[in-house]
């Protein structure tokens, strides 16, 4: 067969024609790998459990406290020095069970925190209605990350100068969200949560949006000081599906 005839056929094949053809010349075949398969995976973390905790069977509220990538690896006394574990230090009121796991390298594993935050729930006194998620930075993407994952899981989010995938907002219109930014942030651009605060806007979520208009990267320090924050935390409860 000549090229001329060989190119008039295969336009008379049409796209299915061409997709058998190329099918029958193949010398690789086409197949599927579907298998379950058990990963281990491990956390060190802060728990704090707060006064009382120990004297009644009521059931609390918990906050998950994600950090940022400075505080990455295994020393669990980085993780005290910013956030909700610095907060706790030094307010020994802390009105809420408060879990500060501590990444091992740079990034949060989505599974590995649903895997954590199911273990604490199922192991302590747990309000699972006011279950609540933050985290700074890296902590940020990864709360949105997270949330993203397992909305049905919290009753309210918080990040703090991270970004996430505005492809979400529509998983995440119904939970309550309060997103924080430094105005001067160089390290993650004020776009970051721009960008996630108007794509949720935009399917109808429920969202605040505080801006530091002199604040560089860390604009943590001044939100989780606010006593504001966890009125509003505890304000919030989880939406069933």
């Amino acid at each position: 067969m000549n090229t001329k005839i060989l190119c008039l056929s295969l336009a008379a094949l049409g796209a299915a024609g061409l997709c058998q053809l190329a099918q029958a010349d193949s010398v690789q075949q086409e197949k599927a790998f579907e298998k379950t398969i058990s990963v281990k995976v491990q956390l060190k973390y802060l728990l704090y459990l707060p006064p009382g905790y120990q004297d009644s069977d009521q059931k609390w509220p918990l906050v998950l406290f994600l950090h940022g990538a400075g505080e990455t690896g295994s020393d669990l006394a980085k993780v005290k020095v910013h956030g909700i574990p610095k907060v706790v230090e030094a307010k020994k009121d802390f009105p809420f069970v408060a879990v500060s796991p501590q990444a091992p390298v740079r990034g949060w594993n989505v599974d590995t925190l649903n895997s954590l935050l199911d273990e604490i729930i199922s192991q302590h006194r747990i309000d699972p209605d006011r279950v609540y998620l933050t985290g700074l930075s890296m902590g940020g993407f990864g709360t949105w990350a997270l949330a993203a994952a397992h909305p049905e899981k919290f009753a309210a989010i918080v990040p703090i100068c991270g970004g996430g995938n505005p492809a979400d907002a529509p998983r995440l219109k119904n939970l309550p969200t309060w997103v924080f930014h430094g105005a001067k942030d160089g390290t993650v651009p004020l776009r970051q949560s721009e960008v996630m605060v108007n794509a949720l806007k935009e399917a109808g979520g429920n969202v605040k949006f505080t801006v530091y208009p002199e604040a560089q990267h860390d604009s943590w320090t001044e939100t989780y000081n606010n006593p504001e924050l966890y009125k509003w935390l505890l304000a919030q409860k989880r939406v069933k599906p």
